[in-house]
């Protein structure tokens, strides 16, 4: 049975501050006062008989006791928010929304054919695309803001409740504008790099650790005017006016240097090439709009790969 004391302002009080890693964001966003979130919590926690969160310096940190409860709250917090979207979508006539969340790389090159397919099902589904930082993406799907994340594999730490469906492969690229200065030296580009301004991918993002890999195996320790970022139209808009180069994964450019906008310089990268694919929650069951948004999402990525192998390795 089910203990009677857990209500459901526990469940969405506990899954809100373990996702702000705050009591006072918590709070803020559920329209109450910081103590009655802190009320709500210790009553969680005297009916669990373990605490679910810790000081940590002047913030707080979720409990390995936490971790464990926030899959089960996380989950339960989406059957009843998915229970209820099914009965208002059903009395207007409507399906169930699909949430996406998905990453640069798939946003540019994927998405766009896939939303086009789903389009034409006409499901009736109203559908949400975000996109962000791998780490936050995956917070989101944990806790049943999302229903699916399309992007590459995560770290496996990271993967812990999660399963994934590999579509293809693709790696880093590092692009300069038309004319740029690299495309005609004679010398190693790894031995003028740290001459120019370089964009790189956020220590969070997911394609971060196989960059500084590949840097540090061609002799590259650190780079003097290095720009972290994971927005694409400013990486994109920066490049194309300025000598920067730009460190990202190559689906987000492949237009742009299909365009003449953007050049890939001659370097050899298949050292970076990493699965991309789908990722849900383990045991979740899609509901019919998002099982046929996922094979759209298939489909499209076979269209691109197809494409790509037909023109060879850029």
């Amino acid at each position: 049975m089910i203990d009677a004391r857990v209500k459901f302002r526990h469940l969405q009080t506990f899954v809100e501050v373990a996702r702000q890693k705050s009591v006072m964001k918590a709070a803020g966003l559920l329209h109450v006062s910081q103590p009655a979130v802190t009320k709500t919590i210790r009553e969680l926690e005297e009916v669990l008989g373990v605490a679910v969160f810790e000081r940590d310096g002047r913030g707080i940190r979720i409990t390995r006791y936490g971790e464990a409860f926030l899959r089960h709250a996380g989950a339960a917090l989406t059957a009843i928010r998915q229970g209820l979207d099914s009965v208002s979508q059903e009395r207007a006539g409507e399906g169930p929304p699909v949430r996406v969340g998905a990453l640069p790389t798939v946003s540019t090159r994927i998405m766009p054919r896939a939303m086009t397919h789903f389009l034409n099902e006409e499901t009736g589904s109203r559908i949400k695309i975000v996109t962000g930082e791998n780490a936050v993406l995956l917070e989101q799907l944990r806790i049943g803001d999302l229903d699916l994340v399309v992007g590459r594999l995560a770290a496996p730490e990271q993967m812990t409740g999660f399963s994934f469906e590999h579509l293809y492969s693709e790696q880093v690229v590092l692009v300069v504008r038309n004319g740029h200065p690299l495309l005609s030296a004679k010398r190693s580009v790894f031995d003028d790099l740290g001459s120019y301004p370089v964009l790189m991918p956020t220590r969070a993002s997911i394609i971060r650790p196989f960059v500084e890999r590949f840097l540090i195996a061609n002799g590259i320790a650190s780079l003097p005017n290095q720009i972290e970022t994971v927005s694409d139209s400013f990486g994109r808009a920066f490049v194309r006016a300025s000598d920067a180069i730009w460190i990202i994964s190559t689906g987000v450019v492949t237009g742009d240097i299909e365009d003449g906008m953007l050049v890939a310089l001659p370097i050899d990268t298949s050292e970076t090439r990493g699965p991309v694919g789908l990722t849900m929650r383990a045991n979740a069951i899609p509901s019919m709009p998002l099982a046929i948004l996922m094979q759209t999402i298939r489909e499209a990525a076979a269209e691109v790969s197809g494409k790509a192998m037909e023109a060879g390795p850029q």
